[in-house]
Order: structure tokens, then sequence, then C-alpha cells
């Protein structure tokens, strides 16, 4: 992640394979317009090592490598020679445990969001083998920062399958029109369906129990995914595991003044403003519980708050008075402010002014962090403190780990033997975020609602067990709201018993914080334990 942000064998015939110490034959030096075969066939590069998870130390085969997948109008069987030839590239980075057997051992895909983020995130900051050190809450110094051994891992009660967003990592994608067949919500998810599929295929894990795990945006891509797999490809998953949740982007508290007389997004957004302006010791009176302050929060969220919104300029001079009042007691911001903005505070905004009067700005991803500001006077924050305090480490720590421990990212059938890890696309302004609801008839429209399609994984296959992790100091997709649209699906009321949620007193980034990871570890361990009884 950035979440949220501005993520055993030999294969079959016909997979390009590596081992450690061992080159792809060197590229033609003719130059064409046909991208290099590093990119058009699939790599593979096998490592070893141990993990000690609690205790128990866990020997692992880690394969580094990539698959090729291709838009949804492809056929392999039959190509059309007028459908575009863009092709993925995937990069992905998978551990298994030596000596478990495929039937019985779980597989867990892994992803973070963005969208176009890489999933170097989850990979070294929750649960990979190793995990880069950080400060807690403020800025980690620069170089050398400590890798060191994940007491966190999810090794212990799954294999795992790290996998990069098309075009990021050591991934690319090729052909013509290529950003229109990979960077949209719904050409995503194909591609990373595409993949699993393919990836349980060659690797003989069809029989495998298997999960998603996904952050942020990754959360939006797994309820298609979960949807799409049964749909296309027959597969059935054991449980979808969501990190920071946003299924419905009207929910967004990032910009909702664009959306007047939708004033959902504030009432979502109040209890996450209530946990950081305590966790900053700004509320007029503090309480000392934490979670005992927020229900009390969401209750007023839910009633007070949301008739007053609803009742938009009609609203008393009496009321607006009160409102604002309480309004001041839960967020710690003026009433005078509060009034001003007529009681709607997005979150640049809140970020903003929480600590503005010392010339501070609150993180976004993870509200515990704050910064300087780059000018005191602007509405919202110019950059996020959290994720100016953490990205050089998780990038050095990787770029390390995948060179040197992984052994990819190096190879002279590269160019002159560097390929560069694509951090993030940075590519919103073309990414298409239009997406087709399952059944609806014509064209996808709107920003992503993904409800639907998570209620429709649900209800087919009515075994499927949903988790939800979710930090409280998070600006960036609010627990509230992950709260809300749990409870807002679409399914059958008994089906409400499969959703089990998870909250942390952490960020976007719940792993950020390592008794929160601590905590994110044992709960997921347990639903893996309780959705697949026979974990080995």
């Amino acid at each position: 992640m950035k979440n949220g942000r501005w993520s055993k064998a030999a294969l079959a015939a016909g997979l390009g394979i590596l081992t450690v110490g061992t080159a792809l034959a060197a590229p033609d030096e003719k130059k064409d317009d046909k991208p290099p075969a590093f990119f058009t066939k699939p790599q593979q590069v096998m490592s070893e090592g141990s993990v000690t998870i609690h205790g128990q130390a866990i020997p692992y085969r880690a394969e580094s490598g990539t698959l090729i997948v291709h838009p949804a109008a492809w056929d392999d069987a039959n190509p059309d020679a007028k459908a575009p030839d863009a092709a993925a590239s995937i990069f992905y980075v998978a551990y298994f445990k030596k000596g478990a057997k495929a039937e019985n051992r779980p597989i867990t895909f892994v992803y973070n969001g963005g969208p176009g983020s890489a999933t170097l995130w989850l990979h070294m900051g929750a649960f990979g083998p190793k995990r880069v050190v950080t400060a807690d809450d403020s800025h980690t110094p620069a170089a050398p920062y400590q890798l060191v051994n994940n007491d966190d891992s999810l090794l212990d009660s799954t294999d795992l399958v790290f996998i990069d967003a098309p075009g990021t990592g050591f991934g690319r994608i090729t052909g013509k029109e290529r950003e229109k067949a990979f960077y949209g919500t719904d050409p995503d998810a194909e591609a990373f369906t595409n993949f699993i599929a393919q990836f349980l295929a060659r690797h003989g894990r069809y029989n495998s129990p298997k999960y998603l795990f996904g952050e942020s945006y990754g959360t939006t891509r797994s309820a298609i995914i979960a949807n799409m797999l049964a749909e296309k490809k027959g597969i059935d998953l054991n449980g979808v595991i969501l990190l920071s949740q946003i299924l419905d982007y009207a929910n967004s508290i990032d910009r909702p003044q664009t959306n007047p007389s939708m004033d959902q997004p504030y009432v979502l957004a109040l209890p996450s403003y209530a946990a950081t302006a305590w966790y900053h010791h700004k509320l007029p009176d503090e309480s000392a519980n934490l979670t005992s302050f927020l229900r009390e929060v969401e209750h007023f969220a839910l009633t007070d708050y949301t008739e007053a919104l609803q009742e938009g300029t009609s609203i008393s001079d009496e009321k607006l008075d009160a409102i604002a009042e309480k309004l001041h007691l839960y967020t710690g911001l003026p009433v005078d402010y509060l009034k001003r903005a007529n009681l709607r505070v997005n979150g640049g905004e809140f970020e903003k002014t929480l600590l503005g009067g010392d010339g501070i700005d609150t993180g976004r991803l993870d509200s515990r962090f704050a910064g300087p500001s780059m000018d005191p006077l602007s509405q919202r924050p110019d950059y996020d403190p959290q994720s100016a305090a953490m990205e050089a480490a998780y990038v050095s720590a990787f770029n390390d780990y995948a060179r040197n421990t992984l052994h990819f990212g190096g190879d002279p059938a590269f160019g002159d033997g560097y390929e560069e890890y694509k951090i993030f696309l940075h590519n919103l302004d073309r990414w298409t975020f239009l997406h087709k609801q399952p059944d609806q008839k014509g064209q996808a429209r709107g920003e992503p609602n993904v409800l639907p399609d998570l209620a429709a994984a649900m209800k087919a296959n009515p075994a499927l067990q949903i988790m939800l992790n979710q930090g409280y100091f998070d600006l960036g997709t609010p627990y509230f709201e992950g709260i809300y649209e749990m409870r807002h699906l679409p399914i059958p009321r008994e089906l409400a018993k499969n959703i089990e949620i998870k909250q942390y007193q952490s960020g976007h980034m719940v792993y950020a914080h390592a008794p929160a990871l601590h905590q994110m570890h044992d709960n997921v361990v347990q639903f893996i334990a309780r959705t697949h009884p026979k974990s080995s």
C-alpha cells in the first residue's frame, strides 16, 4: 500500500524457469517493435529460507516470477487477429511451506490496492517471512534499515502468493491498447482473476483451501474477483479477508463536496475524526476508553448528526449551534469553523485543521502520524505524513531483498541486467473507474460500488466467509464506512453471520503498529483455521 494512495515443483511445459545463478539467454540485439521476451514469457526463480513464527521454525520454498495474462476477449484456442494483442506480465512472490500436502494446505493470494500499487507493503510490513522495521507513529530515519524475521508471517497457517498489479513491480504491460486493457476497475479484476486461476493450475493447487487478502482498493478488487472466480472459472473460495475496506466509492470522505446532497461520507468519517482527535489529545473532554467513546460517537453520527445534515439549509439556528457544539466535543475542531463548514468537513480539511494551529498536518492513511505543513494556508495537506514517514524504508528493503535474497530483478536477460521495481503506476488520470455489476444490463457506469459483487459471491456460495480488519486511525477508508457497507450488503440476514469484523488501534496499514500486527496475525490464523479445520 500504498493503499488507498493518490496492493513446486517445476511449472508446466513452456514456462521459462530460472534457478539461482542461472541466466536466460541474452535477447536478440536486433531492434524491432516487439517487447523483450522477458516480458512475454513466464519467468521463475527459486530460493529457500526459514521463518520462525511464535517459536515455530517453518522452512519454505520461495518462488519469484511472472505469469502472462490477457484481456477478457482473448481466446488461447482461437486468437482473434483483430483483437488487441495486449498482455500483462504480472510479477509475484510465492512462499510454500516445505512438507505440506497441497490438498490440505490453504493458499492465500495477497495484494495491495491503489489502484496501481505494487504489493511490497503487505509483503515487507505484514505477512512475508521478513519484515522491515519502521518507527511507530513518526518518520523512520534514513538508511540503513533493519530487516528482521517476521514473527507474524502467515506462513504458519497458509501458503502465500503476493501479487503485484499489472504494470507494477517487475511486471509490465505490452501490446496495443495495453492501458485500456488493464488500467480500469473491471480489466484489473479480470487480470487478477486470470492470474489466480492460472497459478492454481500451474502449481496443482485447485484442490487447496483458497483465500483472498486485499488491502484498500484491493478490497474493491477482492469483491469483484470473488464473484468472477466463481462465475467465470468455477472456483469457490473458502474466505475473503479484507483490510481497510472501500466497496462503495460514493462513501469516500476525500471529496464528498463534489456530490452535494450526499451526506453519508461525513457521517461515516466522524468516528475516525473522533479517534484521531482522541489520539492527539485535542478533545475538550477526553475519554479514558477509546472503544466506548467511539460507540457513543457512532450513535450520534447515525442519529442527531444524520438528521441535522439531511435538513440542509432548513436547519434552525438553534439546532445548527447545538450540533456544532457536539461536533466540537467529538472532533476538537473549533465551533466557528464547523459552522462555517456547514457541519461538513471533508478528510483533507480535517487533516489540515486539527493540528493546523501548530503548522502541522495529520496523516491520511494513518492519522497517528503528523508532519510540518508544506503550506499552512492551504485548505488540505500537500502530502501524507504517514506515507512520507515509511515509504523509503519499504522501497529500500524490498529492492535489496528481491535482488539479494530472491535473486530477481538483475538478470542479464533484461537489457543491461537491471530492471526497475515499479512501486506505483501514478496513473489515476488514465484509470477507468467504471464498473459493471453482476447481471447489470448495458454499459458499465459510475464509480465502483461492488457491494452487489460480494453479495453475489456469498449468495452463490453460502459457506463463503468474510473477514474485515480495520484501523481506528484511518482517514483514507474510515472504519465506520466499512461497518456500514457490511451492514448494507444485499444479502439475506442469515448470511450476515458469515461476516466478522476486527478493529485495531492503528491506521490504514494496520501492520504499521506492531501490537496491531500481532493481533491481526492471530485473528487471521483463527479465521483460516475456523474456515478450514484441516490446515496442516
